[in-house]
């Protein structure tokens, strides 16, 4: 029998699947219309910019660095293009092999590979570090067409910095270096803008005005948005924003004033800043040994670091901003500054100088057995008499004596623009308290006072504060901020902008104090203990020779530089000031382990105002002269320093090698600052 076939269940079945069927695709079809439109309507625009940046990459253009001129113009950091050869680790396989192989095409010295191990050792594996700078050309050509050999390694066009003037001013100009981790974790602290500010940027300021006027040289950073290929390497350029150069900073010194300087101190060491006590302006600001920051801009090798880091001569200690010495005599006209103001002493009060003072059963030596005899404010002064400054102390105390040197600067930060100024110890009981851990230390004796009035003892101060005391003394008490630079220049505008100075503030002495102090130290150039030094000067200046201790000798002991050790023996101290009717410049100038004031940092200080006052530059034989300490006043005809070539003819810093287009930088360690001189009892007139 056959089974008939239901045809209206199986149409019906047939219609089901069909709607089942149907509804499916029109669902599968809506899901891909939804996610079309998700992804055409609601994500185009950010997947339009993906696609782009796909596309397209946006390279930041680093800014050309501002240059630094000193007063007059004359350039103290600038840069020059040229070709730099670099390696990216992370897209090396090999970088040993690939360093030697580089090596077949270009000339890569030992030096340069210890260089790169050092940089590679301080940065992150994907930047991009240079192994040779300053390629020739033909090495360019050579790299070029096997460049195909050495994925990772590319030659990048920079601007590389550079100081034409070598050593010269080197602690006040500093140098710029590759960014260190730690520098870029504290740019991560900054704000959004200045981040982004210095994407691309490689180097900054380390040191010096390179350092505290980073902003102002380092400029604004532009951005490239480029067409990329497939591998990522730039076709074609679509947009740019040009990159905004750094300012030109001006410095108030005087490059051929600081040569100068720097050339009188020879081989030895020592400090001398110079100001303007009109407007706080300094004119030299010297540290002697210098170094070469160019050897710092590439990445300084582990040679010259040694050299530089381990010499007993600290060649990187700022000894005018961190180096701290005992003020010696230097600092008797503000004892009696400070006489007359409190009212301690007045300017014809006589003491008897025996050639020495004793407190209780204790002997403080002076002028040795003969003395000076009678001693009224203005000879304690031009002769330098001990005595009379050991009993001042005693009479004064050391809080008061504390309290009046203080706003003077001695032991107080002056806020000249540079970064790592140290305070120096101005001693107070205060001070021992905090200095010392067991009570016996923290305990102030009255012994102590005593050294202090002579410039000993705990006393410790930096050139820059006493030649800032000294401007404020020639200013007739009116203390203006010590600074080093007068102004910053648009580069494309040529507009310059003065910086911005604190108001002077006056100190409220009384003029008649601060003359017959003034008096007493002009009386020190004409009859006292720099008469030979200043002897036909074409001008009237006042200062105080020193001779600071730096190390103790005891009381039944006499000082035999010849028995010391060279760094044992005594430092050299002068402070001046000129003309004496109205002062336009201060100084402070220490000659370590020199001796008598008179004969090595006097000699120095005449010569700086025969430059300022006179337009004289000395001649060979008075400067070789001047080195030795032989010199007193001038020896020969000076020349005219008005005249004198610049850049100087002989030791100039060879002109860097012209190459083709656009950054600079590395390594850099703190100096240690001269360790505090012990104090003493003992001491010699300056």
């Amino acid at each position: 029998m056959t089974e008939l076939r239901n045809v209206e269940a199986d149409l019906a079945q047939f219609r089901t699947r069909v709607l089942v069927a149907g509804l499916a695709v029109v669902f599968a079809f809506g899901l891909v219309a939804a996610r079309m439109v998700y992804l055409q309507v609601i994500r185009h625009d950010d997947l339009a910019a993906q696609a782009e940046s796909n596309r397209t990459a946006v390279l930041p253009v680093v800014p050309n660095r501002g240059q630094i001129l000193d007063r007059h113009g004359r350039v103290l950091a600038t840069n020059f293009s040229a070709y730099t050869l670099e390696i990216t680790p992370s897209k090396v396989e090999d970088l040993d092999a690939t360093i030697e192989a580089l090596g077949a095409l270009v000339d890569i010295q030992p030096r340069d590979k210890r260089r790169f191990r050092q940089l590679l050792a301080e940065s992150r594996s994907f930047d991009s570090l240079p192994i040779r700078t300053r390629l020739s050309d033909e090495e360019v050509a050579r790299f070029a067409v096997q460049r195909y050999r050495f994925p990772g390694v590319d030659v990048r066009a920079r601007l590389i910095r550079h100081y034409p003037n070598g050593e010269i001013a080197s602690h006040v100009v500093g140098y710029i270096g590759r960014i260190n981790q730690r520098e870029k974790e504290a740019i991560e602290d900054w704000p959004d803008e200045e981040q982004a500010n210095y994407r691309g940027t490689e180097h900054i300021g380390k040191l010096g005005a390179e350092q505290h006027y980073e902003r102002e040289l380092h400029g604004l950073t532009g951005f490239d948005r480029v067409e990329t290929s497939a591998g990522g390497r730039a076709v074609r350029s679509l947009a740019n924003t040009p990159a905004t150069p750094g300012n030109t900073v001006v410095l108030s010194i005087d490059i051929q004033l600081q040569k100068l300087v720097e050339d009188m101190f020879g081989e030895r060491r020592g400090a001398l800043v110079a100001i303007d006590p009109r407007n706080g302006e300094v004119l030299a600001f010297v540290s002697k040994p210098t170094f070469d920051p160019n050897l710092f801009v590439e990445g300084i090798d582990v040679e010259n670091w040694r050299l530089l880091n381990e010499s007993l001569d600290k060649p990187l200690l700022n000894r005018a901003l961190r180096g701290t010495y005992p003020p010696g005599s230097t600092y008797k006209p503000f004892m009696a500054l400070g006489a007359l103001e409190t009212g301690t002493r007045s300017a014809g009060t006589v003491i008897n100088d025996p050639g020495y003072w004793m407190f209780g059963n204790h002997r403080f030596r002076s002028h040795g057995d003969g003395g000076l005899g009678a001693v009224d404010m203005y000879r304690s002064i031009v002769k330098s008499s001990n005595t009379y400054y050991y009993s001042l102390a005693n009479e004064m105390g050391v809080e008061a004596m504390h309290d009046f040197m203080a706003p003077l600067g001695f032991g107080q930060i002056t806020g000249i623009d540079l970064k790592g100024e140290v305070r120096g110890v101005l001693p107070n009981q205060e001070w021992k308290r905090n200095t010392y851990k067991r009570p016996e230390q923290q305990r102030w004796y009255a012994g102590e006072t005593i050294s202090l009035g002579i410039g000993q003892g705990y006393n410790n101060f930096t050139m820059l504060q006493l030649a800032h005391a000294l401007a404020t003394l020639a200013n007739g008490g009116i203390k203006n901020r010590p600074h080093l630079t007068l102004a910053t220049e648009n580069l494309l505008t040529r507009e310059r902008t003065p910086l911005p100075t604190d108001p002077p503030v006056s100190l409220g002495y009384k003029r008649e104090h601060i003359d017959v102090v003034l008096r007493a130290m002009q009386g020190v150039t004409t009859e006292g203990t720099s008469a030979r030094v200043f002897a036909g000067a074409g001008y009237s200046s006042g200062g105080k020779t020193g001779t600071a201790q730096a190390v103790t000798i005891g009381q039944k002991d006499r000082y035999d530089a010849r028995k010391l050790e060279e760094h044992q023996r005594d430092h050299s101290l002068y402070i001046a000031f000129a003309p004496v009717e109205q002062p336009r410049v201060a100084l402070a100038v220490v000659v370590e382990n020199a001796g008598f004031g008179a004969a090595h940092a006097a000699p120095i200080a005449r010569r700086v105002f025969d430059y300022l006052l006179l337009d004289q530059y000395p001649n060979p034989q008075d400067l070789a002269a001047v080195q030795k300490g032989l010199a007193a006043a001038p020896i020969g005809t000076p020349l005219k320093a008005s005249e004198m070539p610049w850049p100087p003819q002989e030791e100039n810093t060879p002109a860097p090698p012209a190459a083709s287009p656009p950054q600079g930088g590395d390594a850099s360690g703190p100096a240690k600052p001269v360790p505090p001189h012990p104090g003493t009892q003992t001491a010699r007139a300056g």
